[in-house]
């Protein structure tokens, strides 16, 4: 399913432990890491998206985590030219997402990284709050940093922790762009 401005709906999920660390999974056979996510089919909710990711992604259930907040709408990344094909249509430019935090109930035994046939992560590990922002590959920065800037505040009502920028330029850059 592709809107018309060329988006794929999609979830990403931001899951947090007692630590208020960040799941952070191993795409299969790669070095790239990346948080779960996947498409909202046309006759999902956003949540229900999610939910059915989490399970595919990570072996979890709505049992094994709470909700705490998503982004309040949409935010969009772009795929690079050589990852767009044109070949087959609709012709899909990039993703747009809506992103939720989740706290995650139970011990680190339930994860499940290959309850499918097709698995998504072959490692995960717990991360410090930004450091997605550090190795997640180049074109989805932005859309993280903006997920991770808005859903801050939940996690963090105190104040988030200060961010180390690897990229103090990029980073300026990207908030530069930011809508």
């Amino acid at each position: 399913m592709i809107d018309h401005d060329g988006f794929r709906p999609n979830v990403g999920i931001i899951l947090s432990n007692r630590d208020r660390r960040l799941f952070w999974g191993r795409r299969v056979g790669q070095n790239a890491w990346q948080f779960p996510q996947g498409g909202i089919n046309a006759d999902e909710t956003p949540e229900q998206a999610m939910y059915r990711e989490l399970e595919e992604e990570v072996g979890l259930t709505a049992r094994h985590v709470t909700i705490l907040g998503s982004t309040r709408g949409w935010l969009r990344y772009h795929l690079p030219k050589r990852y767009i094909r044109r070949h087959c249509g609709p012709t899909c430019i990039g993703q747009k997402q809506i992103w939720f935090l989740l706290r995650v109930n139970c011990s680190e035994e339930a994860f499940c990284l290959d309850s499918t046939d097709k698995p998504e992560f072959d490692a995960w590990r717990w991360v410090r709050y930004w450091q997605p922002l550090h190795e997640v590959v180049y074109f989805k920065r932005r859309v993280y940093l903006q997920a991770l800037e808005e859903l801050a505040p939940i996690l963090y009502p105190e104040g988030p922790p200060e961010r180390q920028e690897p990229y103090p330029r990029a980073v300026g850059l990207l908030r530069q762009r930011l809508p």
